[in-house]
């Protein structure tokens, strides 16, 4: 009950990673870009301040959907809860990992560019903002797009002998 709920405008940085867990849950994961831009008086124009990066996870529908539409680069808007979470690479499992007390999230692909050489047992901790998205779209201030609802299957019943078609 008490989740932090936000609305963040940004960039796509990454193309959208989409894979299915052990259970067949379709999971797409990808990091938005956010500028802070601000107006320069002194230059009478708009510049660019910092950026924030968010790890956006999407489920089920969401995910394939995100996945079918997302690309690099392209503005979006993505509404959901927001995560802050300490994180670890623990070199000899050669792994990342949420440390003790923090659960959930899918199994994901390793942290690239974590090892830092050496040769003793080592690990990096660093903290991550993760934003799990209810809904994802494009900022339609900065384009156009073109919305194609998708049909879910759903079997039909026959009267006649109670089975389902295909």
């Amino acid at each position: 009950m008490n989740e932090s709920w936000v609305t963040v405008v940004g960039n796509a940085a990454t193309r959208p990673d989409f894979w299915e867990t052990a259970a067949g849950v379709a999971v797409a994961r990808f990091r938005l870009a956010v500028t802070v831009r601000r107006w320069d008086r002194g230059r009478e124009a708009w510049a660019d301040a910092y950026t924030s990066f968010y790890t956006v996870w999407t489920w089920r529908t969401l995910a394939a959907n995100v996945a079918g539409s997302v690309s690099l680069g392209e503005p979006l808007v993505v509404h959901g809860t927001l995560r802050v979470r300490e994180r670890e690479w623990d070199r000899e499992r050669e792994r990342d990992r949420p440390l003790q007390g923090e659960g959930g999230g899918a199994a994901a692909p390793a942290a690239p560019g974590m090892d830092s050489g050496g040769g003793a047992h080592q690990s990096r901790r660093w903290v991550t903002a993760e934003i799990d998205a209810m809904a994802v779209g494009h900022d339609l201030t900065r384009g156009t797009s073109a919305f194609r609802r998708v049909s879910q299957a759903k079997p039909l019943l026959n009267t006649l002998t109670g089975t389902t078609s295909p």
